[in-house]
């Protein structure tokens, strides 16, 4: 697999079911943190994500404690409006973890201070835009992230 997509407790089945066609597209695997803002039966997230949804390789968690638990000798990357470095500085590289806070929120402040050091933004050039929609937002790192190992596979 080639990443991993965290989402931290997402509200929109929408975006979900997105994102988990992108991880299957991608080679990634969805790991989605609870609490959610639907139930995974919702119609919604099953549009969305089409009939891939049965092919994508999903880990779900209790919650963010959990996550972290299970996961803590993992490279992470921690993506947010409020980070300095952009997305295109991260040190791509196999099995990497991107993790995205909930659509209304982001990520939880405590999680942002633990991880200043590993914090990354999509930069965003107008004022007038507060951040990216969610499922965008995974996209662009993801192919950046597979568009930088295509490149350091290459050369």
């Amino acid at each position: 697999m080639a990443f991993n997509i965290v989402l931290v407790e997402p509200e929109i089945p929408n975006n979900t079911g997105n994102i988990g066609r992108l991880s299957l597209a991608s080679g990634s695997v969805l790991h989605l943190v609870k609490p959610f803002g639907f139930e995974l039966s919702d119609s919604r997230l099953k549009r969305a994500g089409l009939d891939y949804w049965k092919h994508i390789t999903v880990k779900i968690y209790e919650s963010l404690d959990e996550f972290l638990a299970l996961n803590k000798e993992k490279t992470m990357v921690f993506l947010s409006s409020t980070a300095e470095k952009s997305y295109v500085s991260i040190d791509y590289k196999e099995d990497l973890f991107f993790v995205f806070g909930k659509e209304s929120v982001g990520l939880p402040k405590q999680l942002v201070a633990d991880h200043a050091d590993k914090l990354f933004k999509i930069p965003i050039h107008s004022p007038h835009v507060r951040s990216l929609n969610l499922a965008n937002a995974v996209s662009i790192v993801v192919f950046e992230g597979l568009r930088s190992l295509a490149d350091s596979n290459s050369g």
